[in-house]
């Protein structure tokens, strides 16, 4: 199963550019519009056509076909044991809203005679794995696979977990291409694991947060080692992966970076850190244009999930007076923090606008002192 060719859900317009070269001056050729050009002792002469925008080729990372083909969340989506389909769906979706989900539990289509899942699990995009994790009931993702994806911008993750299986000779900075077959579904997890009629592909797709995760994680005493390194999930922020294939399926998906864009801001923090956190240098796209000569701090547009989507410098004195790495909260949209109440993103204290315990995780990581 794992070798074998993948079977691409592809949702994106075609690349290429178009040209015709004349070879001989007793050969007629044609370009792209079907004009005839007759070479008179004009061998080698190019007419170049415009090339086509650009697509993001993103693959569904299952064979399931349900989602390209319009069907309902039913078709592909793994509820939890509650059997309600929008509890394997991104965002506040579990325990009345209370919890957050990460990603996108997608069904198995297939399955062998003892019921265990058969489908082959696909890279969502071309990339490089970052992390491989092979140990079953090692985390809560179970057996889960990393890609970054460096040809992109921003160059985001995407993670497969609760896996079977990987691929033979899948390592960190093992390229790979989009559809290519890098795992197969399973159930694997810690503790109990996950029940094989439950079986499903977690599949994320967003933002690792900080270089220096290893050294925050130590600091904070969680009494275990943190064998994932930077791909820990405390780490990885994600964004709904159905954000970027509904573009991708109208053909409206030329660049990661609209997704980050359309988003609307839940929360707004100004920060006052002159540094540039290691995150901007990795997702420098993010970083709307700074004002000249202004260097106090920053001002960012979170998600309601807690991502950081935009970055920009604010004008003027605004962080006379602050204390060297002070955040304030500066404008929240209480009907998006209310449909996301899985995520405490903002506290009150006093009557004042703070950050909640995401939020402020989240902030303590990008700017790490």
């Amino acid at each position: 199963m794992l070798g074998a060719e993948a079977h691409r859900v592809t949702l994106r317009a075609g690349l290429g550019v178009l040209a015709v070269v004349c070879v001989s001056a007793l050969v007629g050729c044609r370009d792209s519009a079907g004009e005839e050009a007759m070479g008179k002792a004009r061998v080698g002469v190019v007419k170049p056509v415009a090339a086509a925008p650009r697509r993001v080729e993103l693959v569904w990372p299952t064979p399931n076909r349900a989602y390209a083909e319009g069907r309902d969340i039913a078709a592909f989506i793994q509820p939890t044991a509650s059997g309600v389909a929008t509890s394997g769906l991104f965002g506040s979706v579990r325990s009345g809203g209370r919890q957050f989900h990460e990603g996108l539990d997608l069904l198995p289509v297939e399955r062998d005679r003892a019921g265990e899942p058969l489908d082959p699990v696909f890279a969502a995009m071309a990339g490089v794995v970052r992390h491989v994790y092979r140990k079953a009931g090692g985390s809560n993702y179970g057996r889960y696979i990393v890609l970054e994806h460096p040809a992109e911008s921003p160059p985001v993750y995407t993670l497969y977990a609760h896996l079977a299986e990987l691929a033979p000779g899948l390592t960190p900075g093992t390229v790979v291409t989009a559809g290519q077959t890098i795992a197969r579904m399973g159930h694997s997890s810690s503790g109990e694991g996950i029940p094989k009629d439950r079986a499903h592909l977690h599949f994320e797709i967003g933002v690792r947060v900080s270089d220096e995760f290893d050294g925050w994680y130590r600091g904070r005493g969680f009494g275990s080692p943190n064998e994932q390194g930077l791909f820990n999930g405390m780490n990885l922020l994600g964004l709904d992966p159905l954000e970027f294939f509904a573009r991708s399926r109208t053909g409206g998906l030329a660049s990661l970076d609209l997704v980050f864009k359309a988003l609307p801001a839940a929360v707004r923090v100004r920060v006052a850190s002159p540094e540039v956190p290691d995150f901007l240098r990795r997702y420098p796209s993010l970083q709307e244009k700074a004002a000249a000569g202004v260097t106090g701090g920053w001002e960012i547009d979170f998600s309601a999930t807690a991502v950081p989507l935009r970055w920009r410098r604010p004008n003027g004195e605004t962080f006379s007076g602050w204390r060297r790495g002070e955040a304030r909260v500066v404008f929240q949209d209480e009907a998006l923090l209310a449909a996301n109440r899985g995520r405490d993103l903002v506290d009150k204290r006093r009557g004042v606008a703070v950050a909640g315990e995401d939020l402020a995780a989240v902030l303590g990581l990008l700017f790490v002192r």
